[in-house]
């Protein structure tokens, strides 16, 4: 597969071959290089820059927020840079991973504290008293807002569950058991893995925004390491498996569906694409990325009538990704 995205060259001495455990250790190795320096009180700073709102200089977003019309600052999804601190309307540093769900905990977060407490890569702005809702409540499927769901679990909104599933394969890829996704959430595991299958579908479901990419390049520099799951949210297929997610860098360790046994109709169109296949491997899935590279949309083909519906689209050249068991196959449309 073929995306219009660059490997970073922060990743020219990992062996992108490697899968499953193989690739985890690797990555594990490389992102473990980071600052021993970098304190609590640097994320401060830090989140101005990483987390500044891509249309809006002077504001932060704030995760799990969704509405800054609603009368309420619980909810907002951005606020001024510098209405930071504990107060009524003001916003506080997260630990997405929760430091108590870590084992052993994390402990306080005091201004010089350094170490994992003091990741940049998990702490995340939010309104203070959104932060105190969730506390160390752990993550749970939904749909919708963030908020609270059955049995105390909390659900961190549809546009927030790619970046909370991409900080948890940060952790736990990073800090190994300490840092055990199953500490963390709900629900089943990956067959064979430790990895949540959540985790996996919100990674495939929630693709990589601005706002994300804009965080890795601040902190290499800043902090010493990156979160590959957002420079390549397909590491985590090709490690734990699941939901196909985005491959940015079109590395997809699959082999190809013979072309010939594959047919795309028709080509252009501006309505409905039909998808004909007689091969071993009957195709299941289908990702469809505009010339920049994003997913736009990504589903399940019905095993008796497989069409895909572009009416709502741009016109434009689309990169279309059709994937089996075991193969997979790219068309441009």
């Amino acid at each position: 597969m073929q995306t219009l995205f660059a490997q970073q060259p922060y990743y020219n001495n990992v062996d992108l071959s490697l899968t499953g455990q193989g690739l985890y250790y690797e990555l594990q190795q490389k992102i473990q290089n980071a600052s021993s320096s970098f304190s609590y009180n640097d994320n401060k700073d830090s989140m101005k820059v990483t987390d500044e709102d891509p249309d809006n200089s002077n504001k932060v977003l704030l995760i799990y927020g969704y509405n800054d019309s609603d009368g309420s600052c619980t909810t907002d999804r951005s606020r001024n840079k510098n209405k930071f601190g504990g107060g009524n309307c003001e916003y506080n540093r997260e630990h997405t991973f929760a430091r108590s769900n870590a084992d052993p905990s994390m402990g306080s977060a005091n201004s010089g504290s350094t170490g994992i407490v003091a990741d940049p890569h998990n702490v995340r702005p939010s309104d203070q008293k959104m932060n105190n809702n969730r506390g160390n409540r752990k993550f749970a499927a939904g749909s919708g807002n963030a908020g609270t769901r059955a049995n105390g679990t909390w659900y961190p909104g549809d546009e927030w569950k790619g970046d909370v599933a991409r900080i948890m394969m940060y952790m736990y890829t990073r800090y190994g058991n300490r840092c055990k996704p199953t500490l963390n959430g709900s629900g089943s595991l990956q067959p064979g893995t430790d990895m949540l299958q959540i985790y996996l579908q919100w990674n495939a479901e929630d693709p990589v925004s601005d706002l994300e990419d804009q965080r890795n390049p601040y902190l290499e520099n800043a902090y010493g390491n990156r979160n590959p799951f957002i420079d390549n949210p397909y590491l985590a297929t090709i490690i734990w498996g699941g939901s196909a997610a985005e491959d940015r860098w079109g590395i997809v360790g699959v082999a190809e569906f013979a072309a010939e046994n594959i047919n795309v109709y028709p080509n252009p169109t501006s309505e409905v694409v039909w998808v004909s296949d007689n091969t071993s491997f009957p195709v299941e899935n289908y990702s469809l990325y505009d010339i920049s590279g994003r997913m736009v949309m990504h589903n399940a083909f019905n095993t008796s009538e497989k069409k895909i519906d572009v009416s709502n689209l741009d016109t434009g050249i689309y990169l279309l990704e059709l994937i089996a068991a075991e193969k997979g196959l790219l068309k441009r449309l």
